[in-house]
């Protein structure tokens, strides 16, 4: 005879509950690998920055990057697997994202687009100044306010971000007042995150002889391939990182295929795409010169 519990279905787990759960079970790993980082975005967000309804579908966290490796280390041994590298994530190569059955997908930052100090550096200044949340009864450490203004600032930027980015704008710094904005300004630029805070407040112009002013315009206002991988040229620091962007322009994103189609694409379907993004980058291109006013 089934008892009544084996009889009815478990009742679905609401997805704020299982996201606040997973900011703490990520927190239990990063305490037992002995990892420093920082609980960025979503539900770690102080309530005061949110506009009203604002809902998240992952976990964030920026990791000190001297203790990136050990803490993927106990992620996998805690069951995550990645789903997507750094490499493959972004024009940026900033996060990787995890998945687990239970607490489903975590992006793990190694740093944060738009901040231009080297990433040790400026993980040290976001973690002298951090405060904590407390999400399922674990202390996990924040940004300060400040930096938590500036990194939703940021991340409404780029155009897929811009219909939730401009409510976050006008909660997180529009309302804010002008000694935070102060704060905020002051902030930025000792992470010399100018470039990245412009393109989402419109003040990209301002920084035309910037290296980084290419790449955050396709990203905040649109443009082709091509445009996108010039831009990250552009942007990138040395000569070693330029030449490494150059020769992986051609590659295909096997990850990136794999999460679209929702599984690994063969060989074959990798060597069609291979000789297949050139073409379609051209056909961009010729679209968008014919598009221009003559």
């Amino acid at each position: 005879m089934r008892s009544v519990t084996d009889a009815l279905p478990a009742p679905p787990v609401p997805l704020r509950a299982r996201l606040v759960l997973a900011h703490a079970a990520v927190q239990r790993v990063a305490e037992f690998t002995g990892t420093d980082l920082l609980h960025v975005k979503g539900h770690a967000i102080d309530p005061g920055l949110r506009f009203e309804g604002r809902t998240s579908s992952d976990v964030d966290v920026l990791v000190r990057p001297a203790h990136l490796d050990r803490f993927l280390a106990g992620l996998h041994h805690h069951g995550w697997r990645v789903q997507t590298g750094f490499e493959a994530g972004s024009a940026f190569e900033h996060a990787a994202t995890l998945t687990h059955e239970t607490w489903g997908y975590i992006d793990v930052h190694r740093y944060f687009p738009g901040i231009t100090l080297p990433a040790p550096a400026a993980f040290e200044v976001l973690w002298g100044s951090r405060g904590e949340a407390d999400l399922a009864g674990s202390r996990c450490p924040v940004p300060s306010i400040p930096a938590q203004v500036l990194i939703l600032v940021l991340h409404a930027a780029p155009l897929a971000n811009h219909q939730r980015g401009r409510r976050d704008i006008a909660a997180a710094w529009e309302s804010a007042t002008p000694e935070r904005q102060d704060a905020v300004r002051t902030l930025l630029a000792e992470l010399g995150a100018e470039v990245g805070f412009a393109a989402a407040l419109g003040g990209l112009e301002e920084f035309r002889d910037h290296p980084e002013y290419l790449l955050w315009k396709v990203l905040s206002q649109g443009g082709t391939r091509i445009d996108e991988w010039r831009g990250r040229v552009a942007a990138a620091p040395t000569l070693a990182a330029k030449a490494r962007i150059v020769l992986r322009a051609p590659l295909v994103n096997v990850e990136h295929l794999t999460v679209v189609w929702g599984r690994r694409p063969t060989r074959r379907e990798i060597a069609r795409e291979f000789f297949a993004r050139p073409v379609r980058g051209l056909r961009e291109e010729m679209r968008t010169w014919r598009g221009r006013p003559r």
